[in-house]
């Protein structure tokens, strides 16, 4: 009996061995796999039907929002985004190229140099100089404002007049501290807002943001210019969300606007989800942002979408009211009217 319960002993000490030897051998190539750098393609496509409820769709008298993007009338094109990265241990890059009438909108500054500098939307290296201090040089899209250039990453497919005039893209150097305890700073010296190939004036904005928890509040100066934005949100519920986004520009020439913009979005199924854009943006003084150049005008812009999941494709459905001040838009008849509304349908594949 004696031998039998050695021989049984034996034999489970060497299957725990042998599952031991696995497992470090599994936790090797794991750590191994987790340490090798790894390139990635990914980026996006999307498209996209307009149409005024009370407007031309088509002429001289054809209006459309005084915000960017998805302004075409009829079926037309956004963009094709394509961005290859490398994330190395320590260091890596992105390159974000950007084709067709969005991508063309966003580099709205370029060619300054290079023929093809109108494609270029980020170009970048990084450096992990420690696990809270990363290192990021060259070109890439601002750190102000809720909604970003790509389609993908913003609920609603037409933008704001926020993120509208305020920066798109930057070229210069930005450290990156995380401070601990969901702090977070960014410290930034830049080229000139939105002139990304290079610096054709000898001047420099730089840029700050100080973030705990998801809330992030951003400045930049720029030439006598500057802004502060804050961009935040809540998880008011397992399906209920509130983005938020704030901010107030005062130019070096006599110019400004101010706003604010609510997103509160309620997902009523797994792939799909119901929000509502609501902002108010107005000039401070002669900015002429709307559309007529008229001093201290001011627009409230309500952006009804629904944004459905299709495995990678998503279809965005968009209803939008535009009321100004002033007359902004015209009617079908080519005569001035102070509001505007469109509809529009997306549909934005990610890879």
């Amino acid at each position: 009996m004696k031998t039998i319960l050695n021989t049984k002993y034996v034999k489970k000490l060497l299957f725990s061995l042998f599952l031991s030897g696995m497992t470090l051998g599994f936790a090797q190539e794991a750590e191994t796999a987790e340490s090798t750098p790894k390139f990635k393609l990914s980026g996006s496509i999307d498209a996209y039907y307009r149409a005024n409820l009370n407007s031309a769709n088509s002429g001289a008298n054809y209006s459309a929002p005084g915000s960017s993007f998805a302004n075409l009338p009829g079926f037309a094109l956004g963009m094709a985004n394509v961005i290859a990265s490398y994330e190395g241990e320590k260091v890596g890059f992105v390159g974000d190229l950007v084709f067709g009438p969005r991508g063309t909108d966003a580099i709205f500054a370029s060619p300054m140099y290079s023929l093809t500098g109108n494609i270029v939307n980020q170009l970048y290296v990084y450096w992990n100089v420690s696990d809270h201090v990363t290192l990021t040089f060259g070109n890439f899209n601002t750190f102000l404002g809720y909604e970003v250039i790509s389609p993908v990453a913003n609920f609603n497919y037409s933008t704001s007049y926020l993120f509208s005039y305020g920066p798109f893209s930057h070229t210069g150097l930005k450290a990156d501290f995380d401070l601990g305890s969901d702090w977070s700073l960014m410290l930034a010296v830049m080229n000139p807002t939105d002139l990304t190939e290079f610096n054709p004036n000898g001047k420099y904005a730089y840029g700050a943001q100080l973030g705990y928890s998801g809330q992030f509040l951003n400045f930049l100066a720029d030439d006598g210019a500057f802004e502060i934005d804050y961009t935040g949100g809540f998880d008011l519920s397992e399906s209920f969300y509130l983005g938020i986004n704030a901010a107030y520009f005062d130019g070096a020439d006599d110019t400004g606007f101010a706003g604010v913009a609510l997103y509160p979005q309620y997902q009523t199924s797994e792939n799909f989800t119901i929000g509502l854009r609501g902002e108010y943006f107005a000039e401070t003084e002669n900015f002429g942002a709307i559309g007529t150049g008229v001093a201290d005008s001011s627009v409230l812009a309500l952006t009804l979408t629904g944004s459905a999941t299709i495995g990678d494709l998503i279809i965005k459905p968009e209803l939008r009211l535009d009321s100004a001040s002033d007359d902004a838009f015209l009617d079908s008849d080519g005569q001035p009217m102070d509001n505007l509304a469109s509809f529009v349908i997306a549909a934005v594949y990610g890879f």
